[in-house]
């Protein structure tokens, strides 16, 4: 589903990524790792087309997306959740997801008819809302929820876009441990239809959810492999997990 190849990406002398070379295979849950500074949002950025590369191929589902614009991307079935919370705070769960939706099937756009009159529309944003668990909060403003609560609201804006492929970025960051376990349980239902780049520093959720795992460190994937491997890799444990860890 996803090929990355010899990605590159350089800020001025400090290199981001660097000579990435990543594949996820359609269905999986693929889980990237590493310590902070690693160059994993810089790669989530990359994949995304939010942040140019210097050097490498990007191939997205048979199709080279090196040099297509982010929406571009989305159109092809490319979304993503960003590690600080993005979502329209003023509007409401319900508008927030109607308007996601609207976005990729175009379905009006008329500056005269109200979105509420946009019956299909209404009913998938339900539906959304009760699969990301706010179904009882749809008419509640996106700034009055808890912060986990606008996580998943966050996941609902891109699974809306009706995607094949989704970017995590950090889902969990901030969560406390029930919030944590409801985004767990949300994208195990999501993975059924939905292949996962999952960027997250809760181990126990990355080895719960992740077919495979690549661990990044200063830009450089230095393993990849299933979880049983990634636990096993002796340097992994030296540059980011530790034995604590890993009991």
């Amino acid at each position: 589903m996803l090929e990355v190849s010899k990605l590159c990406k350089r800020f001025g002398g400090v290199v981001a990524t660097d000579d990435v070379t990543l594949h996820v295979a359609k269905g999986e849950v693929h889980a990237l790792i590493g310590p902070n500074g690693a160059g994993k949002t810089t790669l989530i950025a990359q994949i995304s087309g939010s942040l140019p590369s210097d050097a490498g191929r990007i191939v997205f589902d048979g199709a080279d997306v090196t040099d297509a614009t982010q929406h571009e991307r989305v159109c092809l079935g490319l979304a993503r959740s960003y590690q600080v919370t993005s979502v329209f705070k003023r509007f409401t769960v319900l508008d927030n997801l109607a308007l996601a939706a609207q976005a990729r099937s175009g379905s009006s756009f008329s500056f005269w008819r109200p979105v509420a009159a946009e019956r299909a529309l209404i009913d998938e944003a339900r539906a959304f809302a009760a699969e990301i668990g706010l179904a009882r909060k749809e008419r509640f403003v996106a700034a009055t929820l808890a912060h986990g609560e606008q996580r998943a609201l966050e996941v609902g804006l891109a699974l809306a876009t009706r995607p094949k492929f989704m970017l995590l970025d950090e889902p969990m960051a901030g969560m406390g441990p029930e919030d944590s376990q409801r985004m767990i349980e949300l994208i195990e239902r999501i993975r059924a239809r939905v292949t996962v780049l999952l960027v997250e520093h809760d181990m126990d959720a990355v080895f719960r959810l992740a077919d495979r795992i690549s661990v990044l460190v200063s830009g450089r994937l230095i393993a990849s492999g299933a979880p049983a491997e990634v636990r096993a890799n002796e340097e992994v444990k030296r540059a980011y997990l530790g034995d604590e860890v890993l009991a």
